[in-house]
């Protein structure tokens, strides 16, 4: 096999695509800074056991995993992010008060995660540590609604569930709770005859109420339909309200209500939500409530946030107008040198002509060049 073949679902970024990746994350990192969160880096590498603090079998099977050669312990690449902001706020940071922290970098995956995605995707996301109540899904929500425009896509499609009312309607069956992964992977495929067949074994109000969540799904009119047909527990109240809430401030976009989506990690704990563009079959980003991640870590915190991947957001985009940039001729005169590293400074692009090359560039519009005149040197515009 060739050397110079990359694994499936890995690929090399070239240069337009690199550069329209960066300035998107430079842009979304500045827009959270605007938003009061602050940039965290946390390693490639962590023990397995920090970076899957809650049992989860989708994301065991999705890490890379390798032994340390200095503790004998099992590591991991991370797959995903979200857990290690969660322990920096929790054991590094340990503030008592509200906490907003945002972060971009590389994730490996085992296996890809959609159509077409690649295994290295380049994460960029925001979370919120220690508020409870609904204002922080909103402000996330609304965040990532915002980093989508701000990227330029529009016509965005809110999908939004809530794991809370899954942990509710199961928690006092035991049988169900013992076939809880099942459940959510039948759910989440809307599998109607194998729920009737899973749940036999269920009581007959939480057998009802599970079958009944498949069909809960469409636009904000679901609501209604869910408090007429799932029991009428507290926490499912406490459920359907969030999610009109969030529906309701989410303007300019469409609102789906899925109850039965249960995708992504095991460790969401309340509101979940997706966004989709035309031209993707895979959520350009995910968010929602995890609670009780920061137990493993020693403090309980409230926590929500959202997620996407910058490679697939930038592919959608329109390529980058090449930049205008200023040929130079090679020298080392102190006055050449001088007006190079002013131009440099003030902000232009100048590409110094090394002898006996064409100049190729793809990512550069040369519309000027630097002539000698005079004993001295100028810019001057190409005809």
């Amino acid at each position: 096999m060739p050397n110079w073949l990359l694994p499936e679902n890995v690929a090399d970024v070239l240069p337009s695509e690199a550069r329209k990746t960066e300035e998107l994350r430079r842009a979304l990192l500045d827009q959270f800074r605007r938003y009061g969160y602050e940039l965290v880096a946390p390693p490639m590498l962590e023990y397995v056991d920090s970076l899957m603090p809650v049992p989860d079998a989708e994301l065991d099977l999705r890490m890379f995993k390798l032994v340390d050669q200095l503790s004998g312990r099992t590591m991991g690449v991370r797959a995903d992010m979200t857990t290690q902001v969660a322990r920096i706020d929790a054991h590094l940071l340990n503030r008592a008060s509200v906490t907003r922290l945002c972060y971009a970098g590389s994730v490996l995956h085992t296996r890809p995660s959609g159509f077409h995605t690649t295994r290295e995707p380049l994460q960029i996301g925001a979370e919120i540590y220690g508020h409870q109540g609904l204002e922080a899904d909103i402000e996330i929500q609304s965040l990532a609604l915002a980093a989508l425009q701000l990227a330029g896509l529009h016509d965005i499609t809110l999908d939004l569930s809530h794991a809370g009312v899954l942990h509710a309607l199961i928690a006092d069956d035991a049988a169900a709770l013992k076939a809880q992964d099942a459940l959510i992977a039948l759910l989440r495929t809307k599998d109607v005859p194998g729920l009737k067949a899973l749940a036999q074994g269920f009581t007959a109000a939480v057998r009802d109420a599970v079958i009944a969540l498949a069909s809960l799904h469409g636009d904000v009119s679901v609501l209604k339909r869910a408090k007429e047909q799932l029991p009428d527990l507290p926490a499912v109240r406490a459920a359907l309200d969030d999610l009109s809430a969030l529906a309701h401030s989410a303007d300019h976009v469409r609102v789906n209500i899925d109850l039965a989506e249960l995708s992504g990690y095991q460790y969401e704990s309340g509101v979940t939500f997706a966004l989709y563009v035309p031209g993707l079959p895979n959520a350009v980003a995910r968010g929602g409530r995890y609670d009780h991640v920061g137990e493993a870590f020693g403090r309980a915190r409230p926590a929500t946030g959202f997620s996407m991947d910058l490679r697939e957001i930038a592919r959608l985009l329109p390529g980058a107008a090449a930049a205008p940039a200023i040929r130079a001729p090679w020298g080392r005169e102190p006055a050449l040198q001088k007006l190079i590293a002013e131009l440099r400074a003030a902000g232009e692009i100048v590409i110094q002509h090394l002898p006996g090359h064409d100049d190729e560039q793809q990512e550069f519009d040369v519309d000027r060049e630097i002539v000698a005149q005079q004993g001295g040197f100028v810019v001057k515009k190409l005809a």
